[in-house]
Order: structure tokens, then sequence, then C-alpha cells
């Protein structure tokens, strides 16, 4: 399938590498979208982060009227929160994966509901800065 993978990340996700490093780590997500690129290629990666949920609904809009091959998504707090982007994925018709950094089931209690999951094709958390390769890669495979 063409159309390029997109990876939407939101709230404080641009605060990698200094943001809490004893669970998110080092890696900056500057680093991370090096990392998605070299994973996505040959096909077309859009790599975006907002802290603004209403943002990332329009990408996923987006995502949607280019043809996107896949969606790979980290919602941050909005996991839990945001029945707007779970309705607005509901519309993608195509892979959706939620990603995770740290392991959201061995965290509190707040981070154990998430509503994205409802509607993902498929789950990935708690391998760090490495999940976004390996979703990518995921995501790259299930969109043929």
């Amino acid at each position: 399938m063409s159309g390029a993978i997109h990876v939407l990340n939101g709230p404080n996700l641009n605060r990698l590498g200094l943001r809490e490093p004893e669970i998110y780590g080092h890696t900056t997500l500057a680093e991370i979208e090096a990392m998605c690129r070299a994973a996505a290629a040959p096909r077309e990666l859009v790599f975006r982060q907002s802290n603004a949920e209403c943002q990332i609904i329009d990408w996923i809009h987006e995502a949607i009227d280019t043809g996107a091959a896949a969606i790979v998504i980290n919602p941050a707090g909005l996991t839990f929160t945001s029945v707007p982007i779970m309705d607005a994925l509901k519309m993608f018709p195509r892979t959706v994966i939620e990603l995770h950094i740290s392991n959201i089931h061995r965290r509190e209690a707040v981070y154990h509901h998430s509503l994205v999951s409802k509607v993902a094709t498929a789950v990935i958390a708690g391998l760090g800065a490495e999940g976004y390769r390996v979703a990518v890669q995921a995501a790259g495979r299930l969109a043929v």
C-alpha cells in the first residue's frame, strides 16, 4: 500500500530526554524521529508532536484525507482522557498502533485504562524509545 506512516506524539513528549529519565529514558524526540525515519525507509514518514489535543485530531483527519498507510500514535496523557482522539482514530480505516515508552500497566492505576486501545490494531508498551522502531516496522508490514 502506498501512503505515509504518520507518527503522532502527544503532550510532554517534546520533553523526552529531560522529563523523568528514570521512566522515559534519555533519548530525545529528535533522536526518536531519526530512528523512525530509518525504520520506515523507503516509505514516507510524517512525524509530529503537539501538546494540544485539537492539533492531534487535525493530524488524524489529515492522515485519513491523504490516504496514510498507518498511524503510530503515542497519545501520552491523552490516552486516558481523550474521547475525541479515540473517535478520530475510529474513522481511520487502516492500521493504528498505540505506543507507550513505559509499560503503562506497571504504573499507577490512572494509567491502566486506555481509550485508544479500544480502537487500535495493536499496542506496544514498555520497550522504551526502541518501541518506536518496532511500531514503525510493524506498521509498514501491516500496511501492505
